[in-house]
């Protein structure tokens, strides 16, 4: 049995579609809240759904008794966070440090864990390191995770990047190369690891199969939408004053976010390659699928 934490999200449908795909028995957890569509969406891969909330140590006892793998993409960010419920500190720390103790006290015998590359000072940054290392100080053989920025959400409308009207917001200067990556890519990345004796107990950086600056993203969104692109820059200083005014945990972490991304990150993925057989999207399929898509 494997329990995905974080299945409602699109990484974690991902993953959970891809597993049951190959017959995998799935565990999935949900909170009472839940949508109805994505509960329906989740229920015709054919797995067990169990309404639970990693803010509740004591229910995730049971939940993870007769499970081989725990494997979690759950975080507060962006779509479920809440001030004074669902935040960084309840869900992305202590749920997770919740989760890895249940886990544990259950037999459990891996867990794979969605991290990330950022490595400035910023709450949800903070809070995944902090887990990284409870994870590894735990007796959980672990995989941890860190996938550079995801294509699907940093090349998208949603952060500024509206291809659909040719703009874009930039962050910095736009000519740091980052390592994009789609989420497709982590999801086998992470279902890979399950049964790939090099995941074991291994911290692996994820990116794309080349690292490409913001301006260079926007030549190739160009180049296949046949149109030049508005493109406005957020200057790095205005990003620094944005997170010190930040009153919010989840403000400071986008705009953390949103520095580390003008500073940009690139991966090198040789070595990774070499044990994982995943053939990687570039920003130019990415760019292909999403005009199609539009």
């Amino acid at each position: 049995m494997y329990l995905i934490v974080g299945a409602t999200g699109n990484l974690g449908g991902e993953i959970c579609r891809r597993l049951a795909a190959e017959g995998k028995p799935i565990r999935v957890l949900v909170r009472t809240t839940t949508d109805q569509k994505k509960r329906e969406r989740l229920t015709s891969y054919g797995v067990e759904l169990v309404e639970e909330d990693v803010c509740d140590r004591t229910s995730l006892d049971a939940v993870c008794q007769g499970v081989k793998a725990v494997i979690s993409t759950v975080s507060s960010i962006p779509f479920s966070y809440t001030p004074d419920a669902n935040n960084i500190k309840t869900v992305d720390t202590e749920g997770l440090i919740n989760l890895i103790e249940a886990a544990q006290a259950a037999g459990v015998q891996r867990f794979l864990y969605t991290s990330f590359t950022m490595e400035n000072d910023f709450p949800l940054r903070n809070a995944k390191r902090e887990v990284e290392k409870r994870l590894k100080a735990s007796e959980l053989a672990y995989t941890i995770l860190r996938p550079s920025y995801f294509m699907e959400a940093w090349l998208s409308p949603a952060v500024g990047f509206d291809y659909p009207n040719a703009k874009a917001q930039i962050y910095g200067s736009g000519e740091n190369p980052i390592s994009w990556i789609s989420l497709i890519d982590v999801a086998k990345f992470t279902v890979e690891s399950l049964d790939n004796p090099a995941a074991r107990n291994a911290t692996l950086e994820l990116g794309g199969p080349e690292a490409l600056s913001p301006a260079q993203v926007v030549k190739i969104f160009e180049e296949l939408g046949g149109q030049a692109f508005e493109v406005q820059h957020v200057p790095e200083e205005a990003l620094e004053e944005q997170q010190k005014a930040a009153t919010d945990p989840m403000q400071a972490s986008f705009t953390g976010l949103m520095r580390w991304y003008a500073q940009g990150d690139p991966i090198d993925m040789q070595a990774t390659l070499a044990a994982f057989p995943v053939q990687l999207t570039s920003v130019r399929d990415y760019a292909r699928r999403v005009f199609v898509a539009s």
